[in-house]
């Protein structure tokens, strides 16, 4: 069967592209669904499925488990549903970056599971990193900013050389704290409605560190994080020192909130409001999402002088949610460091990024571990190319909770 690859980029015609690829009429004309029927799997396919469960309580993909499907792993949706398609009788399935924001071990099963059938079906693959092509596969193809598909004939390697020259810019204002060990961890248990979460964490954040923090799906990356930025209250009464104080010592949540620098693609989806560029990095200086106040002449500019490194001085009065996605997690990541708080926590930020972005934001990280004295914790499911993090801290899913083991 000709199985074929598109590769898209952050601003492609997507929707677009589905649209026209599940068009009886065949209006790209590809040879190799002429005349056959098609359906999807895609982020908006599962949850058509979940408002039939919840809504009409329509058990379709899951009517052989208990288990509904909005209680399930992104990994375990993925699979249960690309079954049900699989079964059901399309000639040829769209899987719509089927393996973002999954764990290595859960590409690994969808991807077994796409090769056990692919001599009963066709499948097309829309992918935005080429590193998840699946080799078997050589019919390859670019899906252009007009909507049409152009033929790969020849693979070229993305290179990315130093795109960041101007140094980062001095704190606007130093944070107080003379230790070297911002963090402290020590055989930390964490269960819920007698549910082990995790067991047995020891883990120490210094000044300086680059970890990168690694986990299965479920395995409890969220719930580790929660106790580093103090919202989580199974910390207490546990040995969890924050900046130098044992949790629940007296500490406000906004003592340790303004030592820290935050950032999950997740902050900015409802944000609806037309701030500036530039306003949109002040606010980074004030903890908030957006500028609600008149900024200084000193907070405008710095920045300015952020804007310079990210090579965006003419985007200042562009209004940040026009912004393409690639160049909006470039912003978020200086809006986070803006104050060099001493902990950066980057929390799955290449998450539906295409190749040159998720690049480009991992050039800027490696930049900020270099130049600063912050601590940076980059959490992510994949190995990203070029992030250069100096210790790994990992996660290893238990039934008595999941354990954690440093790799240098």
């Amino acid at each position: 069967m000709s199985h074929t690859l598109i590769f898209t980029q952050n601003n492609s015609p997507i929707k677009s592209l589905i649209s026209k690829l599940l068009d009886p009429q065949n209006p790209l004309d590809l040879d190799a669904i002429q005349n056959l029927k098609g359906d999807v799997l895609s982020k908006s396919k599962i949850e058509e499925l979940i408002f039939e469960e919840e809504v009409h309580e329509l058990k379709i993909a899951t009517k052989n488990t208990t288990q509904s499907l909005k209680s399930m792993s992104s990994g375990e949706q993925r699979k249960i549903v690309l079954n049900y398609l699989l079964a059901a009788d399309a000639d040829f399935l769209v899987l719509d970056n089927p393996f973002d924001n999954l764990d290595q071990e859960s590409v690994a099963d969808l991807k077994t599971t796409i090769l056990k059938h692919t001599a009963t079906k066709l499948f097309i693959v829309i992918l935005s990193r080429k590193a998840d092509a699946l080799a078997f596969i050589k019919n390859r193809f670019e899906l252009l900013h007009n909507g049409n598909l152009q033929r790969i004939a020849k693979e070229t390697e993305f290179n990315l050389e130093n795109p960041f020259t101007r140094a980062l810019p001095k704190p606007f204002k130093k944070l107080d704290y003379e230790g070297d060990v911002l963090i402290s961890l020590k055989n930390i248990n964490v269960h819920f409605d007698a549910k082990p979460i995790l067991q047995n964490i020891t883990w120490e954040i210094k000044k300086g560190s680059f970890w990168q923090l690694i986990g299965k799906n479920g395995s409890g990356k969220t719930t580790l994080l929660s106790l580093i930025t103090g919202e989580n209250s199974k910390g207490y009464n546990q040995e969890l020192y924050l900046f130098g104080k044992k949790k629940g010592s007296g500490e406000t949540i906004w003592d340790i909130k303004k030592r820290i620098g935050y950032y999950a693609p997740t902050l900015t989806h409802n944000f609806k409001r037309t701030h500036t560029v530039k306003n949109m990095l002040i606010s980074g200086l004030n903890d908030s999402i957006g500028l609600y106040k008149l900024p200084t002449e000193s907070q405008a500019l710095i920045a300015e002088e952020w804007l310079e490194v990210l090579k965006m001085n003419q985007k200042a009065e562009a209004i940040f949610t026009e912004l393409p996605v690639g160049k909006k997690r470039l912003v978020m990541i200086a809006r986070a460091m803006i104050k060099h708080p001493l902990v950066l926590i980057l929390d799955e930020p290449t998450e539906n990024l295409d190749d040159e972005s998720a690049a480009l934001f991992v050039a800027l990280t490696n930049k900020i571990a270099a130049e600063s004295t912050t601590a940076i914790i980059f959490v992510s499911h994949r190995e990203e190319y070029g992030l250069t993090p100096k210790q790994k801290y990992i996660l290893t899913k238990d039934p008595n909770g999941s354990v954690g083991t440093i790799i240098n």
